[in-house]
């Protein structure tokens, strides 16, 4: 046999020893049940701290069974790879428990009678009623909310990346980063004070109005760093080819970037959907169906959840109300998100070859 051969047989020195893959899911599983008899002795009624001691009981273990197998260098890797789920799993455990917990009390009442029908003269003691009225607030304010903060945000965002140059530039990046940490109380105090400069009653475009206030920041922030990304090369082409610079964005630039615009604008609305304090300072509240958010107070879901919720003392059919428009809710912002994705896969340039 040649020495080529007798070679190739040897073991590879480049390589050390290494865990199976199964090795994480069992230290996981030992860690749980370790974790669950450590709560159990020591009488832990929260599983909360059942999950910590879980965690940790992974962390280490996983850093001992990997230094002793591959050394402590491949360990401290396999550490943080396992921070990283962990503190995934801290992120996503309390979102699941959330879902399920709106869903499993939410289902009690929702059906089509409960979204075809306003409160009317029901008591919030007694069952029945509905939020098609809530719904249909909701709706129109935040639709002219969109209206109104949605465009001054993106051209705004234009303004700062491709024309923004001096010191206005710069106080209008400040002013925007100082409204985006106002909270949304002060944004309805702001509308409330010209409403009683100028006499007026509650109505729901004065909660639009507020609500603009509040997603303006978001969408000029978002679109700012959507537009950044969009490379100057394609800008430069098209000013080498003689064409404008307002066609230049119209044209490229926005194109470029409507995805992440439109994601950017879906978030903003999901934000805004629901804030309750400009709500019931502005548009105050109505049992009845209002169509016109001109004219008369109105009434939007985050309103009604708190109404609802706040009246419930002792009445189990105003808590389940509450649910069931807290489910609603959650549905209407996922079915935001589901159309912005849809829009931004059909306005994205096409990469094809």
């Amino acid at each position: 046999m040649s020495h080529a051969a007798v070679a190739d047989k040897r073991p590879s020195t480049l390589r050390g020893a290494s865990l199976p893959k199964w090795t994480p899911w069992a230290v996981a599983l030992g860690s749980i049940a370790v974790a669950c008899g450590i709560g159990a002795a020591a009488g832990l009624s929260s599983h909360v701290q059942w999950g910590v001691i879980a965690a940790l009981l992974f962390l280490i273990g996983t850093y001992v069974v990997a230094a002793q197998v591959e050394g402590r260098r491949q360990a401290k890797d396999r550490i943080a790879t396992s921070l990283v789920w962990v503190a995934f799993l801290l992120a996503v455990i309390p979102l699941v428990s959330l879902v399920w917990t709106t869903v499993a009390r939410g289902v009690k009442v929702l059906d089509i009678y409960f979204l075809t029908h306003s409160m009317g003269i029901v008591a919030d003691s007694q069952p029945g009623g509905g939020i098609y009225h809530a719904i249909l607030g909701s709706l129109e304010q935040v639709g002219l909310a969109t209206v109104i903060g949605a465009p001054i945000g993106v051209l705004t965002a234009i303004y700062l990346v491709e024309y923004g140059r001096g010191r206005l530039a710069q106080a209008v990046t400040f002013f925007v980063d100082v409204m985006t940490g106002i909270p949304s109380i002060v944004a309805g105090l702001f509308i409330l004070s010209l409403m009683l400069i100028f006499k007026m009653q509650p109505f729901g475009f004065a909660g639009s109005l507020a609500l603009a206030i509040l997603m303006m920041p978001v969408v000029v922030r978002s679109t700012e760093e959507m537009l950044k990304l969009v490379p100057n090369e394609l800008r430069e082409a098209a000013l080498a080819l003689g064409v404008p610079k307002w066609r230049t964005i119209l044209k490229v630039v926005l194109p470029t970037s409507i995805g992440g615009i439109t994601t950017g604008v879906m978030l903003a609305i999901a934000r805004i959907a629901g804030e309750t304090a400009p709500v019931l300072l502005l548009v105050f509240g109505n049992r009845f169906i209002n169509a016109n958010p001109f004219e008369g107070a109105q009434q939007s879901l985050p309103l009604y959840i708190y109404q609802q919720y706040a009246n419930s003392a002792g009445a189990n059919a105003a808590y389940d109300r509450a649910w069931a428009a807290s489910l609603t809710l959650i549905a209407f912002v996922m079915i935001l998100n589901l159309v912005a994705r849809g829009i931004a896969r059909w306005k994205a340039p096409k990469t094809g070859r």
